[in-house]
């Protein structure tokens, strides 16, 4: 039985910019978007127009750790954005641990390292799916 194509939204948290990027079950594959370089209020208005627009199923957001795998306090920020996404949007949030995202646009060549390590995220939660 082919399951239901699904849509997702990525976020690639940080205190002030936050990576967007775009992908779905069928191709499993994540498109970098932009980077929301707001705080408070107007970082969630801008989140809301984009969930808005292209309707997700579900979001992403990318948990980092220390490499020894570690919690600090970015953690800790980044899991309460995701309850934040959770409670606004009604929508299930994804955890990925995101460790390495960031070199790993810049090794890409990325222009938009938030964005790309958004779209790296969502690789990593598109490759779990069944």
């Amino acid at each position: 039985m082919p399951s239901v194509p699904r849509s997702f939204l990525a976020f690639d948290f940080g205190l002030r910019r936050v990576g967007v990027a775009s992908g779905n079950s069928v191709t499993r594959q994540a498109t970098p978007m932009k980077t929301v370089a707001a705080e408070g209020e107007q970082r969630f208005a801008e989140i809301a127009r984009l969930i808005a627009q292209w309707q997700p199923d579900a979001l992403v957001v990318g948990v980092p750790y220390h490499p020894d795998g570690a919690e600090h306090d970015n953690t800790r920020r980044a899991r309460r954005f995701a309850r934040q996404l959770h409670g606004r949007f009604a929508l299930p949030v994804h955890e990925v641990d995101e460790r390495y995202t960031t070199t790993e646009a810049a090794a890409a060549g990325a222009r938009d390292l938030d964005a790309a390590s958004a779209a790296i995220i969502l690789d990593q939660y598109l490759r779990t799916l069944e």
